[in-house]
């Protein structure tokens, strides 16, 4: 089986490099982002793919730029390509070229819709009834590689981030997994996108969360579904924030069920309105 080098930093990364493993496509190195300061003591914290890869006895490195040494270093271990899901860093053109069968990348969209780093939201955001992920080969411009293989999925109604995050990186990973043997082999053409399509879908601010009560409802249900795992949204009262831990979006009304306001404890709605 060929060797290739695993890149990915986040919990969206392990859990595919625990897929990849599973089936037996087991990295000859794992890149990971350094370990970074966690929690009230800022303890220093390694990656939930740097965990993964150090209990599965893998090589780990945690380079803080991928400069020519990095790189280097990348290259002596052989890979004939690489995996990159959620690295976190740009790949400078150097190291793409360092693997003769290129680097897929696992994105969670259809792309080219929504390309960049928050794919997920942006579905969301948007109102799409279906997203689903696209495994591409990359290229130095942002998430515009060719296509290798793309699943999709309905997005349900009531679905918020907090369920959907799950189901893209499950499909993610087998979508890889039945990829990559085709693909090795050279039984995939690539397919390139369609750059006239494509959205962008940028970082996240704690700003974006603020809801304006007056705004459509579609609009507030969309932006409580896309930020129900991350950010949250919130609204202004009082010149205090109220958290919203749970809503409703029925007959086009966007319903706050409850809340949390700022320095009170969890609450519903209308105990809320009443006290205010």
């Amino acid at each position: 089986m060929a060797k290739f080098v695993f890149f990915g930093t986040p919990l969206v990364a392990s859990e595919t490099l625990a897929t990849l493993i599973e089936h037996g496509f087991v990295p000859t190195l794992v890149v990971t982002s350094p370990d970074a300061p966690k929690g009230r003591g800022l303890t220093l914290t390694p990656s939930p793919v740097k965990v993964l890869a150090l209990a599965h006895s893998l090589p780990v490195i945690t380079p803080e730029k991928l400069d020519d040494e990095t790189v280097a270093t990348i290259a002596a271990y052989g890979g004939e390509y690489a995996v990159c899901v959620a690295y976190g860093k740009i790949f400078p053109e150097s190291l793409i070229e360092t693997f003769p069968q290129g680097v897929l990348n696992v994105h969670y969209s259809l792309l080219p819709r929504h390309r960049g780093a928050t794919p997920l939201e942006g579905a969301l955001l948007a109102g799409d009834t279906v997203t689903g992920v696209t495994v591409q080969k990359m290229v130095r411009a942002l998430d515009a590689g060719d296509i290798i293989a793309q699943e999709t999925t309905p997005i349900g109604d009531d679905e918020t981030a907090r369920e959907l995050r799950p189901r893209l990186i499950a499909l993610g990973a087998e979508l890889l997994v039945r990829t990559l043997p085709a693909y090795l082999e050279g039984k995939i053409v690539p397919v390139a996108q369609d750059s006239s399509l494509a959205t962008h879908s940028g970082k996240i601010r704690k700003e974006d969360g603020l809801l304006d009560l007056a705004a459509p409802a579609e609009i507030n249900w969309n932006k409580y579904r896309a930020y129900a795992n991350s950010i949250g949204t919130y609204f202004m009262q009082n010149e205090k924030r109220v958290k919203i831990v749970q809503a409703s979006y029925k007959s086009n009304e966007f319903t706050i069920e409850r809340v949390v306001p700022e320095g009170r404890n969890e609450m519903n709605f209308e105990d809320f309105q009443s006290r205010n």
